[in-house]
């Protein structure tokens, strides 16, 4: 961190995101109009909705028919049987199908509820959206892209909002980073009292997504933050992404 701590700044004036937008442009433009405007070590936090409406990730559940499996849990559950069939063709692995919840592994590696097929925030009846295909790549497209037009130097993290085991509430975690490392690995080196550090490891990309949730809002219709003053490290050698943050089942005590 620089002297003088951290600022986060939401940008307003961001228009509903379409299939093919612009989103790089409408950033810019937004960054600009607020007199934010965007510098070297800036960290672009972006929702995973607008990412993924950008992209054409959205789905109308008209396109669904439900399968049996599907549609005996939404009955059961006072679901709608075309979304849980969606969350069921998104999901790599079930976790918990059970009491209306239905937590699933993505294709990515999360674990979340239902695989991030999400209606919230979605204009029209029946419309839900998916998870990017690769948040990371969206991440990195969206830096290079900045740099092209404003050559400027920023990490990008893509944000979606997640539950938590044995905590209550929500919180907004990255699943795409580019341009930084998300993890700040203190393993090796000393404390205050002198005492090694064995296995502090730093989820930054997530800290930072929540900290830019606080002035970004669940309908305050501001799905990007711009974070300033934090001093993270730069991308590894090789590439830095999200998927540096995904427990390896091998260690997952709870798989």
């Amino acid at each position: 961190m620089r002297p003088g701590g951290v600022t986060i700044h939401g940008l307003d004036g961001i228009p509903e995101v379409v299939p093919g937008d612009d989103l790089a442009g409408f950033i810019l433009e937004a960054a600009d109009r607020g007199e934010v405007g965007l510098r070297d070590g800036d960290v672009v936090v972006v929702t995973h909705k607008v990412v993924a409406k950008a992209e054409g990730r959205i789905v109308d559940l008209r396109s669904i028919e439900p399968s049996a499996v599907a549609s005996q849990f939404a009955s059961e559950w006072s679901k709608d049987a075309r979304q849980v069939d969606l969350v069921l063709r998104e999901a790599r692995r079930i976790v918990r199908m059970t009491r209306g919840i239905l937590i699933a592994e993505t294709r990515h590696g999360f674990v979340c509820a239902n695989a991030g097929v999400d209606a919230s925030n979605v204009p029209g009846e029946g419309m839900v959206c998916l998870l990017p295909e690769d948040p990371d790549r969206s991440a990195q497209q969206l830096r290079e892209e900045i740099a092209r037009r404003r050559n400027v130097d920023v990490a990008v993290v893509v944000s979606d909002t997640f539950g938590r085991p044995w905590r209550l509430g929500l919180v907004n975690v990255a699943i795409g980073v580019a341009g930084m490392d998300p993890i700040a690995d203190y393993r090796g080196e000393t404390d205050p009292s002198g005492y090694t550090l064995a296995i502090t490891r730093m989820a930054v990309a997530d800290e930072l997504a929540g900290a830019a949730e606080l002035v970004m809002g669940k309908v305050d219709k501001r799905p990007v933050a711009i974070v300033r003053g934090y001093e993270y490290r730069p991308a590894r050698e090789g590439g830095s992404s999200g998927r540096d943050l995904l427990m390896d089942p091998a260690m997952d005590l709870f798989r």
